[in-house]
């Protein structure tokens, strides 16, 4: 069923006919929210907005959930909830937290592909960001209650492993003796060997070949390359706490039995083109074609995501596609889906879309970079953030200081700050459900606990009392929206909010010593499961003590 909010909102414009665009009041004795629908009215049918904001009060029965409405200033519409009302729905989050978040009529199936590391290669910064975003946003939409479906899709494939390989047989290397730090440092030396040694490049050409062709040496070496490095994936997964498995590997070479049909049907409909010995498709508006299979006969990374796009939709009945890769790939993946959609492999029905993100910069404002130039690797990173804090806190840090941004804008690694455990921080929400279960468990000490559904918020009086509950019962809804969104910094920003007010009704109002002490000890309560939960779905711990 819907929040609060959001029934009160479809009540009013059910009268009105317009979205009436509730906003949180400024300040406490303009009520609970502001409703500016009749200044805007007014503009379209030339009438004071005094006058249709008292013909909006006169049409609307809102005394079930309000008290009576007032107009102020030029035509404002105040609205305060009803206390009794405010203070059962914020006891129905001791039950559930997402109490109110307005479900699918029917469960979608939503396939969401991410993080995506390189085998044979450590995870570095990008596949941070694609990682935790990734994460965030599969525990967001199956708390609304859509069917996800996470697609891990490793770089598994291509000329790299003919390199690999190649070299793994000329030194005379047991494979199953490599980890991933040894799997850099061969593929650095099958690097400088293809490019100085023409006849090992002429080999590892017919390596990778032979791969394709499935040669039962040169797969046996290329599993156990992909078994190393998914070693390394998982313990880099443990560490970062998100919810990857093995089960959500589909790596580029799941793909590579369905690209020749890919590109035969292309072909048939006449949607794809050889050009200069390459296979294209010409998209209307665009200059730069889109190259399926390149001219010596390989497939790029074009054919693959077409591929992986049609099975999505055939096989896995894909409702919804959500690719998080970084904003450089944004041009590549409008042309795939325009593609996919001209092909006739991605019904309108289905929609398909790109969640882009910046890079993570140093504190020089440039790419976060090694000193001699190289891509930070992730345990690097996260080795810096555990330097200043224990390895809870530093996840949080550095979990927060990704998803509180706007996902399309850079941002700055800069540990001091997102370690802090003051300011708009990951460690500092942390603190606020540590201070506010220390405020439980002194109650349960005293046998005074209250902690089940049937408990009760009898008084809402104080000021900070009531901003707190409003908060509250805000939760759901801005789960949905980031559902529907994908911009995980609007929760960051909800559960900061929270945690402020938190700390407000802290200082404003004792709960342990006070008259009010058991319905307060529910507003407690309910604001520790509210913040548990947001954390959850951040993939952020929620300590009981810091």
């Amino acid at each position: 069923m819907p929040s609060l909010p959001q029934t009160l909102s479809a009540r009013i414009q059910a009268v009105i006919g317009v979205d009436p665009e509730l906003r949180p009041a400024t300040k406490p004795q303009f009520g609970h929210y502001q409703c500016n629908a009749a200044l805007r009215l007014a503009a379209d049918q030339g009438r004071k907005p005094r006058e249709i904001a008292l013909e909006i009060i006169e049409a609307l029965d809102l005394d079930d959930l309000c008290e009576p409405l007032e107009i102020a200033g030029p035509g404002f519409i105040n609205i305060r909830l009803r206390t009794d009302v405010l203070a059962q729905t914020v006891t129905g989050q001791l039950a559930d937290p997402l109490a109110g978040i307005e479900q699918v009529e029917r469960p979608a199936t939503v396939i969401l592909d991410y993080s995506a590391p390189n085998v044979a290669k450590p995870m570095h910064v990008g596949n941070l960001r694609s990682t935790i975003i990734g994460d965030c946003l599969v525990r967001v939409l199956r708390a609304r209650g859509d069917r996800v479906i996470a697609q891990n899709h490793i770089g598994d494939w291509g000329t790299q492993f003919g390199m690999l390989v190649e070299q793994i047989l000329v030194e005379g290397i047991d494979a199953t003796t490599l980890t991933l730090d040894t799997s850099v440092e061969l593929y650095k030396r099958a690097q400088e060997h293809f490019r100085t040694d023409e006849s090992f490049a002429a080999a590892a050409r017919a390596r990778v070949v032979a791969l394709q062709s499935g040669d039962e040496l040169t797969r046996k070496i290329w599993q156990t390359l992909i078994d190393v490095s998914k070693a390394g994936f998982n313990r880099a997964y443990a560490r970062l706490g998100v919810l990857l498995t093995d089960a959500d590997l589909a790596g580029e070479s799941m793909y590579n039995p369905m690209l020749d049909q890919v590109t035969a049907d292309l072909i048939d409909t006449g949607i794809a083109t050889v050009d200069a010995g390459a296979l294209c498709v010409f998209l209307p508006g665009d200059d730069t074609p889109l190259i399926v299979r390149k001219s010596d006969g390989g497939y790029g990374y074009a054919a693959t995501d077409l591929a992986a796009i049609r099975y999505r939709i055939d096989t896995l009945h894909a409702d919804r596609i959500i690719y998080v890769v970084g904003s450089p790939q944004a041009h590549h993946f409008s042309q795939v889906f325009a593609a996919a959609r001209l092909a006739g492999w991605l019904p309108d029905s289905v929609d398909v879309e790109h969640v882009g993100f910046g890079s993570v910069l140093g504190a020089d404002g440039k790419m976060f970079k090694t000193r001699d130039g190289k891509a930070v690797t992730l345990d690097s990173l996260l080795d810096a953030a555990e330097e200043v804090a224990v390895p809870e806190v530093a996840i949080a840090a550095v979990k927060y200081a990704d998803l509180s941004n706007s996902l399309h804008k850079d941002y700055v690694f800069d540990v001091a700050r997102m370690t802090a455990t003051t300011g708009d921080t990951g460690p500092y929400l942390q603190y606020a459900h540590a201070r506010v279960s220390q405020i439980l468990r002194r109650a349960g000490a005293d046998g005074d606990l209250v902690n089940d559904e049937s408990a009760l918020i009898t008084a809402l009086a104080e000021p900070a009392e009531q901003a707190l509950a409003l908060a509250l019962i805000r939760f759901p809804q801005v789960v949905a929206e980031v559902a529907d969104d994908l911009q995980p910094h609007k929760l960051c920003g909800y559960l900061f909010e929270l945690a402020t007010h938190l700390s407000v009704f802290y200082e404003q109002c004792p709960v342990l010593h006070s008259d009010e002490r058991q319905s307060r000890l529910v507003l407690c309560r309910a604001t520790q499961k509210v913040l548990a939960c947001g954390l959850d779905l951040l993939g952020i711990h929620a300590p009981q003590s810091m």
